[in-house]
Order: structure tokens, then sequence, then C-alpha cells
């Protein structure tokens, strides 16, 4: 009985503690920012004037936001429905001085367009290119090669790679030929200088034999670019060694036709109505990256006959062989090789009448640079 009332005074304070905690909490106002959420609707008491200004985002527009109760003010978060809120991107939302109302549905909206851009203006790719498309100095912005970052002494102005001068010799071919009965030297040698549309071109062939000149052949053409890896020739041709010499006009194109074939066709007008035609194919297959099987051919055909220089009408000589290089460097190539030669028609039937042979099968060992 006495344990009893000692614990009657501690269950009275523990019952006054708990009703006094209880009403309190009954008494306290319920905020926005502390609102409890019950299915989909949530319990509103006024804010102040300056909270719900300060929670709000500057330049937004709450009209298309829908609130359950007519006394929260705008801005306040309290009472809003969030099931009634359109889906709008969320970057366009956080950007200051744009208007909400406007961002109904998940269209994109015509006013968020970059700002002075005419879109109406914007065309297809076409039609003729501008009138300075060639001008380099319309895209410098003032600069020349004597003023800028990379000034070269001089007054000297931009221009484009296809202006420029460039030239190159190319020895394609310096062999030592070994025939049945004799050997000798033969050269294929063609310099260039000039821009790419435009350039002067020298060609030079011939063989030496037994310290003589026996036949050379050399051109001095202008060429000029067509189309993509094709130029037109046009010039003079003169022919030298054993007989007497010969000059001639020459006309022809050269280039790189369809699968790789390296083609020069030309033709030629002489005095006393004597004409020619000489074609040239060849063609570079890549074993390796240095190692280079080449196959050439060449012919020559003549519309009258020349006695002089045993030469008849018709398919005159031809020429076939097969030359294996190695490229030390892309401008250095050591090669061997074989071909065949023929005469045929009437400058056949003449080579017989002074005991020539009219074939041969020859072995070739020589060097390919250029500069």
């Amino acid at each position: 009985m006495k344990q009893q009332t000692n614990r009657l005074p501690l269950m009275l304070a523990a019952v006054s503690i708990i009703s006094v905690s209880v009403q309190a909490w009954a008494e306290m106002p319920v905020s926005g920012e502390h609102s409890a959420h019950h299915g989909g609707d949530m319990a509103s008491a006024p804010m102040k004037e300056d909270a719900a200004e300060k929670s709000s985002m500057p330049g937004m527009d709450h009209g298309s936001m829908k609130h359950d109760s007519p006394s929260a003010p705008p801005g306040s978060m309290s009472g809003m429905d969030q099931g009634d809120m359109k889906a709008t991107p969320m970057s366009a939302a956080a950007m200051p001085g744009m208007a909400h109302g406007a961002m109904a549905g998940s269209q994109p909206n015509k006013d968020m367009a970059m700002p002075g851009m005419d879109h109406g203006g914007m065309s297809a790719q076409g039609g003729s290119a501008p009138a300075d498309a060639r001008d380099p100095h319309a895209y410098s912005d003032g600069y020349t090669l004597d003023k800028g970052a990379y000034a070269l002494p001089g007054p000297r102005q931009l221009k484009l790679a296809d202006e420029h001068k460039f030239g190159s010799v190319l020895i394609d071919r310096l062999e030592r030929v070994r025939g049945r009965d004799n050997y000798s030297t033969a050269y294929d040698a063609m310099a260039w200088y000039g821009t790419d549309y435009d350039h002067l071109v020298i060609k030079a062939e011939g063989d030496v034999a037994k310290g003589k000149l026996q036949d050379a052949r050399t051109e001095f053409l202008w060429g000029h670019a067509i189309a993509p890896y094709w130029d037109t020739q046009l010039g003079l041709r003169h022919d030298s060694g054993v007989g007497p010499k010969r000059n001639w006009l020459a006309a022809g194109v050269q280039g790189l036709s369809p699968y790789w074939f390296e083609v020069d066709a030309t033709a030629y007008l002489g005095s006393s109505g004597r004409t020619a035609l000489r074609l040239g194919a060849e063609y570079e297959l890549l074993l390796t990256q240095k190692l280079i099987l080449q196959p050439r051919a060449e012919i020559n055909i003549y519309g009258k006959d020349d006695a002089a220089r045993e030469i008849g009408s018709g398919l005159s000589s031809s020429v076939v062989g097969l030359r294996l290089r190695y490229e030390i460097n892309r401008q250095l190539a050591p090669y061997i090789g074989v071909e065949r030669t023929g005469k045929s028609g009437k400058t056949a039937d003449m080579a017989r009448a002074s005991g020539e042979r009219t074939t041969e099968t020859r072995w070739v060992a020589g060097l390919r640079f250029w500069f």
C-alpha cells in the first residue's frame, strides 16, 4: 500500500506533461511549408506576404498553376495540386522573366527561338558560287603575307594553293639495256613548271649505243588542266639521232584514267604532210608499300613513209615491258625488268632490208627518281 502511494505523484506528473504537449501541438498553426499531404490534397494556411514574395521566382506568371485553396496567395506553394501542373521542360521554367502561362503542353514554343535568327531565309545549298569565291582576300580579314602573325618580307598578297607556281623533274627511266648482241642506255624524263592549271612541260626520251645518240624525241608543251587528273598539251616535238632531224606540231592529252592507268596520247603534224600518233600507258601495282610492279606499253603509228629514218606508214613500232622497283624512299627507287620490242609493217620490212632484227627481248636495270 505504501508503494502504491509513492507511485501516485509520478503518474500524475506524467499525465500532466502529456496533456500540455497535446494541447500545444493542437494549437500550432499549419504553414504552407509544413503542410501534410493526404490523398493528393494539401491543407494550407495563409503565409506572410513577405515570405510569399521571397518564395516566388522573379517574373514568373503562375496563372496557369491551379490551387485548391483560394486563400493561398500567388507564389505560395501551399494549396498547390501537383497533378494539375503542365508538363514543361525544366530548363525553360528556370529562365527568369519567362511567362509560364505560355508553356502549356509539351510542344516547342516558337517564341523560344534564338533572338535575331531569321529561319525563313535559310535555304538548301546550290546555285552559282559567289563572285569573290576565288578571292583569298575576301576571307583573310585584311591580312597579307607581310602583315600579321605569319608575315613575310615584301608586299606580297595571299594566294590560294592552286595559284602558286611549282616545279618538278621526274626521271622515270634511266636504265642500262642488254639486248641479244648489244648494250645501250635508255632514258625517259619529264619536267614541268607552273600552276596546277597551266604549266610548261618538257619531255625527253632516247637511246644511246656505242657512245652515239641513236634515236631521241624531245617535246616542249604547254599543259592546261581540263578535268581532275587530266591535262591537254600543245606544243612542239623535235626528233634527232641517226638520220635527218624532224620537227612536229604536237597536241594531246595526259592523265590518270579510271582504274589508275596513266595514259599519254599525242598526235603530231610534220612537214610534207607527215602525221604520227603515239599512245602510251602504264600501271603501278603495289605488292607492298615499297615494292611496286609496273607494266608499261607504247605504240607508234605514222601516216606516211619516211625512208630516211627507216619508218614506214601504219603501225611502226611497239614496246611492252614489266619493271619491278623498290622505293628506298618516294623519290629514289632502283628497279629491274624485261621488255619486248617489235617493228611492224613497212618499218619491219625496212629493218630486215638493213639486216636488223624486227623483234627483240631486252633485260633492263635502272633507277627512277624525282626532285
